[in-house]
């Protein structure tokens, strides 16, 4: 295997913490049956807390980066051989095991997923955690019977990660796409997703705390929790679902029981890190098939180098980085 390069987070004898490409032998790699030439990382909001603001690591030195995809270079598990292309997401990659900010990367052969028939190695890194956990939402809202006949969708912090590739899914599957962002400047953006409405992130702001107001939405992804998801679920249709799955916006929500006793609504939680293998391998083969978006490139996609990646890291903490980011090795 030889040499690789990884960023890596190390504490200093003065407490300090620095964040800093370092050349490793193979030996600085962790347990595990199957080693990965990694091919792409992603950037997600949860590496910015863990690298630069370092919250969540376990020890150090670490190698962050909760998203990998590469091809199988050695493997002592008789289900993944040398050469497999595979996807690991999630599980302890890249919090309490060293992750794919890495050229190199050694993880338990039970967080593989073989990448399916349909995508690129490419593709499923701009996909990453933020594009499964768009699909997992999906598949949530469509199991407690959400379909595009039946309303109005809303979308959250749509220019994100999850948003993003929310807006791009639904839209492909015929939903009528209402996104919500901050930012004026990205309306043209998130038409080319296929959102119908755009809404500002004002207008969702949960102001005189109702209890309920008038049915808006037939379902609702929401990767901002706080206020915004008080509002939201104060405007849910009766019988609608809202698929919750991040805290940028805060994560205290202070609700009452009336939209889900009176209205019916399902308020559903999304966690991707351990989301059961075989539910995890239906919605990767899904975004290979029929969840797969149609704007998989183009706008919604940012590809640098590893040694871009500490300013990357910065912006997605302050709100700058739209769309996916990905880091090709």
């Amino acid at each position: 295997m030889g040499a690789f390069r990884a960023y890596v987070l190390e504490r200093q004898e003065d407490g300090q913490t620095s964040f800093s490409l370092k050349q490793l032998e193979k030996e600085a790699l962790p347990e595990g049956e199957v080693v990965v030439r990694v091919a792409y990382s992603s950037v997600n909001y949860k590496d910015g807390m863990i690298a630069i603001s370092n919250q969540m690591v376990k020890s150090y030195p670490h190698i962050p980066g909760i998203d990998l995809a590469g091809t199988v270079e050695q493997s002592s598990d008789p289900r993944f051989r040398e050469g497999d292309a595979v996807i690991v997401t999630s599980y302890g990659l890249g919090v309490s095991q060293h992750g794919g900010f890495s050229e190199l990367a050694r993880v338990p052969a039970d967080w593989v997923v073989p990448l399916p028939e349909g995508l690129s190695l490419k593709e499923a890194m701009i996909l990453g955690t933020a594009g499964f956990t768009a699909a997992l939402s999906v598949q949530r809202l469509e199991d407690n019977g959400l379909h595009p006949g039946k309303g109005p969708v809303l979308v959250a912090g749509a220019t994100g990660g999850v948003g993003s590739v929310a807006v791009d899914l639904l839209a492909g599957r015929g939903y009528e796409v209402t996104a919500s962002t901050g930012k004026a400047e990205e309306h043209a953006y998130l038409r080319e997703l296929g959102a119908a409405n755009i809404i500002g992130r004002e207008e969702l702001a949960d102001i005189g705390h109702k209890p309920l107001r008038k049915g808006l939405w037939a379902g609702a992804v929401d990767p901002v929790g706080g206020q915004t998801l008080q509002y939201i679920l104060s405007t849910m249709m009766y019988g609608g679902s809202v698929a919750t799955s991040g805290l940028t916006g805060g994560h205290e929500v202070a609700t009452t029981v009336y939209p889900f006793i009176l209205r019916g609504v399902n308020w559903l939680g999304i966690d991707s890190v351990e989301c059961p293998m075989e539910l995890r391998r239906l919605v990767w083969n899904r975004l290979a098939t029929d969840l797969k978006p149609k704007h998989l490139g183009g706008s919604l996609v940012n590809e640098i180098r590893l040694e871009q990646l500490p300013e990357v890291l910065q912006n997605i903490l302050q709100g700058k980085v739209r769309g996916r980011t990905i880091v090709a090795m």
